[in-house]
């Protein structure tokens, strides 16, 4: 169970976190929740896809990193495949709270990545932020910031009906199949039908350029369909 505190450098003088990449740390993960700020830096490595949320109000996004629940393909015996990590993963074991309408920073004790004798110091000896911390911090100011723009991210594009439901299947080289489904993505045609009054307005909103980084980003699911299928041929 998350045992999230405040953190302090009194209490927590001696804290340290393990920075290294693996499954053992948590990191096996299908997806990354993101948002459209980071979609820039992701698209790069990641597909980035929709997921309908419970009560089908809304939507959130999500870097995917592998095809099935505790999958994540760009773990190795190395670490990390990927030059660029999803803030949300990239932050643990450290989380915001909100205390009086102030956001502090808070660390999860019972997080694997934490430790006394190994990883990243958190404080200088006479009590200051380490450089490692104070990126941690910047990092969640960030997320936190950029979630909070996601309600009206989803509400835009669910106005405008630019997402579709899609299904992916990677064939393995055993000529078994594995189908991806319940992610949803923008509707290019949609999306070129729109007149230019309703993009300049997307654009101002700060979201025009997300949704093509979402498009662009599509083109990785090949490069995570063929690890998918090194991986299974690896553990056959």
């Amino acid at each position: 169970m998350p045992h999230p505190v405040l953190l302090n450098n009194v209490d927590h003088k001696d804290l340290r976190v393990i920075t290294t990449r693996g499954a053992q740390y948590g990191d096996n993960v299908m997806t990354a929740l993101t948002f459209p700020h980071e979609f820039r830096s992701l698209q790069a490595h990641y597909p980035i896809v929709f997921f309908k949320s419970e009560d089908g109000t809304s939507f959130h996004s999500a870097a995917l990193l592998g095809f099935q629940e505790n999958e994540n393909l760009f773990l190795n015996q190395d670490g990390w495949d990927a030059t660029y990590i999803p803030l949300t993963i990239a932050r643990q074991p450290f989380l915001i709270g909100n205390a009086k309408g102030e956001m502090l920073l808070h660390v999860n004790l019972e997080s694997p990545r934490v430790s006394r004798t190994q990883g990243e110091p958190l404080f200088l000896e006479y009590g200051g932020n380490t450089d490692f911390l104070e990126q941690m911090s910047s990092a969640l100011r960030t997320i936190h910031d950029g979630l909070e723009l996601v309600p009206a991210f989803s509400a835009a594009l669910m106005e405008l009906n630019l997402l579709e439901s899609f299904v992916f299947d990677v064939q393995l080289l055993d000529g078994s199949q594995h189908r991806l489904a319940g992610c949803y993505t923008i509707n290019e045609e949609r999306l070129h039908a729109l007149g230019g009054q309703v993009l300049e307005q997307l654009s101002r909103a700060g979201f025009l350029q997300p949704i093509y980084m979402v498009i662009a980003s599509l083109s990785n699911l090949s490069a995570l369909a063929e690890r998918k299928r090194r991986t299974h041929a690896t553990h056959r």
